[in-house]
């Protein structure tokens, strides 16, 4: 990676936020701290970063949940290479489906990330977990809708209450990520493409962008009160698009690349305002 890859993150300072009170450290296992040293060599292979915002300097050393839109299948890849550059190393809520895959299932589990299964009855865990991770100091990352965009412009949809209540639940703050560029690398679904795809990455190296914006206020809301998750999930979403507004300017409608293999459906369309 050059420094051209990752300009200088040039943002206004970040107003102050509300920190939940110190907690013991967790420590990530060493398995997750190589594979973030890898993810800084292997990513820019395949891409060209371009990182802006920033992690709010008071936050270091504390727990806090970074939210991000899920826009391709090489989004936590991407965002590992970024948590790597910068130093973070969050535990992940990833779907249920990747633990119970062989070797994968494995690395994630010994890398301390944190299992969500949908649509099983023990989907109800994942968020018991999630409040003793941040209770244990950790940083938490996840995708509050719960699934890659199926937006017709990948544009982000609207989420899930989990990260919401636990946002709530812990008074973590909650800061947004947005990401565009990463659909490029590799595509939704099909052998063949999955073949392909990055391989053409590895010749074009698309610009991933990936913005880290201000905490989402959420101060005056709480995990009892009336559709307050359902708010707070709002705003975060809200934070998230806005976030994203300036790294598509040239794509405000539908995307320049369209991945024939990834269905559309407005069925949980969010409004952008």
């Amino acid at each position: 990676m050059t420094t051209s890859d990752v300009p200088a993150l040039q943002e206004p300072a970040p107003t102050p936020v509300s920190v939940p009170p110190v907690s013991p450290a967790w420590h990530p296992p060493l398995i997750w701290r190589f594979l973030l040293r890898l993810a800084r060599v292997v990513v820019p292979a395949f891409c060209r970063l371009r990182i802006s915002g920033e992690i709010p300097a008071e936050l270091r050393g504390r727990p806090y949940i970074l939210a991000c839109n899920h826009i391709g299948n090489f989004d936590p890849i991407a965002l590992t290479g970024v948590f790597g550059r910068l130093g973070v190393a969050p535990r992940i809520l990833a779907t249920g489906g990747l633990f119970r895959a062989p070797f994968v299932g494995k690395v994630l589990g010994r890398c301390g990330h944190l299992q969500v299964d949908r649509g099983r009855a023990t989907v109800v865990d994942a968020l018991d977990t999630a409040v003793d991770a941040i209770a244990d100091g950790a940083v938490v990352a996840g995708y509050p809708e719960g699934r890659i965009t199926l937006d017709p412009g990948v544009w982000p949809e609207r989420a899930r209450t989990g990260m919401a209540r636990l946002a709530l639940i812990t008074r973590a703050p909650v800061i947004p990520v947005s990401m565009w560029g990463a659909h490029e690398v590799t595509p939704w679904h099909g052998f063949g493409a999955m073949a392909w795809r990055p391989l053409v990455s590895l010749v074009r190296r698309p610009v991933v962008h990936v913005r880290f914006g201000a905490p989402v206020e959420l101060s005056d809301l709480s995990v009892d009160g009336p559709r307050h998750a359902l708010q707070a999930s709002n705003r975060i979403m809200a934070a998230i698009t806005d976030g994203l507004r300036p790294l598509r300017t040239t794509e405000p409608g539908l995307p320049r690349y369209v991945d024939p293999t990834r269905p559309v459906s407005t069925a949980r369309t969010f409004p952008r305002g």
